[in-house]
């Protein structure tokens, strides 16, 4: 609650549990299980499972922080003093792990954090502690302070007490089902053939909006194309940032998805770099377990702090729902980026982030070869071949594309729901809201994938089970978008991206065609997460898309 109060959507996502002290029953030769702490815990253990299984124990519940409190109390029954305990928690866990470890039985509250998500301070002499510091400074909380590693407070819980609601329990409610492969659903997601001419340099075929081929099968977006990945010196990149250095001090705010791109340039701030950063995360209940999960170990081996800032979920997803709800009445392939429309605030809460911080400075991870020109085409707004920036910004353009998009509007009027405040407002933050201190850092950097891959899998990052590429995993709707795309036009955002790589003489044409006919698979499990997570029946949704007329003759 103080967080909610003092930090506008700013998560609070604190999760209670209690330790399982380990003993040995020498007559049954069993575990022996006590219940003597409390947790409050803001991070996630990526390999709490195997630790478990370590331990010989079963959890009893499907929450990771269960195991913090097991640990601790087993390290101190070992003879370990608390630092050592909680040191050596840090060693066998991956992710991040910041809580509040409460003793009612030594009289004692243990704060402890490996990133930094988490300080304290006092307030009319009571102990105050949230995940981030803006909470404590709008409190005008004394010694406000960072927890890195383990600090301790002495608590009389006999005459104070304490109160932990049974978030446990209530997290239960939260859960999307598990995923259960049902060969019925697999087998209604179509893998079409088809012979689509395709342009002789790239792989674009011929349903790609407002493609034209030359007398040698080149098309128009080779023949316009301009080199993007042609990285300025990193010491220009070094001088600019040189005034924003804060010794010993958080220095950037980097916005961090947690996906491939964003998770290799906080690689580089940190280490290349040698910055201090704030990762800034925007949830708007489309992350992914998987990218959470990716989220944490980078912030939790670089020892980043991570601000998250959670939109209302529920209403957020309510709102693609509706959208997508509306667009399955009268499919048209322009309007499918309405179904993003709601992650358009990260925008919006970076630069609340930078005046709660005090750090003007972000420094962003976008791939300058994610160019997708076919998603506004398919909306006959013909492609800026000289615009060389992922997103177009300035008025002009925006008011371009909400003309096209209105117009559609008014032939499917579901269109018009609750939604509609919320996408124009994002739609405000991220292409006209003027955007000062930022750099990117892809205009110093060479991106090459197989670096890019290699530094991911040093930090044990996680693929997804159901695609081979590290692309757009974490991003819960680009599985049922792409699958749109590719049944009724033949191709995906993974043929455009193959295509920049083919122009930038990273790939050749035959490695791009064999990477797309498996990256354009559809993906059933992250297909069924996107389904249930807003709402919708797996059978209804792919059954009209199924229906769509295709823009090519299948074979």
């Amino acid at each position: 609650e103080l967080i909610r109060k003092n930090s506008s959507y700013r998560r609070s996502s604190f999760v209670a549990g209690h330790s399982r002290l380990v003993t040995n029953d020498v007559e049954n030769n069993q575990p022996v299980v006590s219940n003597d702490l409390i947790l409050i815990h803001n991070g996630i253990i990526t390999n709490y499972m195997e630790v478990w299984e370590s331990l010989g124990l079963q959890p009893e519940t499907e929450l990771d922080s269960e195991l913090i409190p097991v640990l601790f109390e087993n390290f101190r029954a070992s003879g370990l003093n608390e630092e050592e305990a909680v040191a050596q928690i840090f060693e066998v866990c991956e992710g991040v792990i910041s809580a509040i470890l409460m003793s009612p039985k030594e009289n004692k509250v243990h704060l402890i954090s490996n990133n930094g998500s988490l300080y304290f301070g006092l307030v009319d002499k009571a102990l105050y502690v949230a995940s981030e510091s803006y909470p404590l400074t709008a409190l005008a909380a004394e010694g406000a302070t960072q927890v890195f590693g383990l600090m301790s407070f002495d608590y009389d819980f006999n005459s104070s007490g304490v109160v932990v609601d049974d978030v446990l329990e209530k997290s239960r409610n939260y859960l999307l089902p598990k995923f259960e492969f049902l060969s019925k659903r697999d087998q209604m997601l179509e893998r079409p053939t088809h012979k689509l001419r395709r342009c002789s340099k790239c792989i674009l075929p011929e349903t790609m909006p407002y493609i034209t081929f030359n007398d040698d099968g080149v098309c128009n977006y080779c023949t316009n194309y301009i080199l993007k990945n042609v990285p300025k010196p990193v010491t220009v990149l070094e001088e600019l940032i040189e005034p924003y250095r804060r010794a010993g001090k958080r220095d950037c705010i980097v916005p961090f998805s947690g996906g491939r791109d964003s998770s290799y340039g906080l690689h580089l701030i940190v280490e290349e770099l040698g910055m201090n950063p704030i990762a800034y995360t925007y949830d708007w209940g489309m992350v992914t377990d998987l990218g959470r999960r990716n989220i944490s170990r980078m912030c939790s081996k670089l020892k980043v702090e991570n601000i998250i800032v959670a939109a209302d979920i529920t209403k957020k997803r309510d709102n693609i729902r509706k959208n997508v709800s509306a667009w399955l009445k009268n499919p048209h392939l322009g309007m499918i980026s309405l179904w993003t429309a709601g992650d358009k605030h990260f925008f919006r809460y970076c630069e609340d982030v930078k005046k709660q911080t005090g750090i003007s400075l972000n420094l962003w991870g976008v791939n300058p070869m994610e160019t997708t020109h076919f998603k506004t085409g398919f909306l006959n707004i013909a492609p800026g071949f000289s615009n060389n920036q992922v997103y177009s910004n300035g008025v002009v353009s925006q008011l371009e594309y909400q003309y096209k998009r209105y117009k559609e509007y008014f032939k499917n009027p579901s269109y018009f729901n609750s939604s509609i405040f919320d996408t124009l407002s994002g739609e405000y933050w991220r292409s006209i809201n003027k955007k000062t201190d930022y750099f990117h850092i892809f205009d110093f950097w060479t991106w090459d994938e197989v670096v890019v891959d290699a530094t991911l899998q040093s930090y044990n990052w996680e693929w997804a089970s159901d695609t081979p590429t590290s692309w757009r995993i974490g991003d819960g709707t680009a599985a049922l978008y792409n699958y749109v795309y590719y049944t009724v036009a033949g191709f995906t955002e993974h043929d455009t991206f193959r295509s920049n790589q083919i122009r930038e003489g990273m790939l050749s044409r035959d490695e791009a065609l064999a990477l797309v006919s498996v990256e354009n698979q559809p993906r059933y499990e992250s297909i069924q997460w996107y389904l249930d997570s807003i709402g919708l029946g797996f059978e209804e949704v792919i059954g009209v898309i199924n229906r769509i007329p295709k823009l090519y003759n299948p074979v």
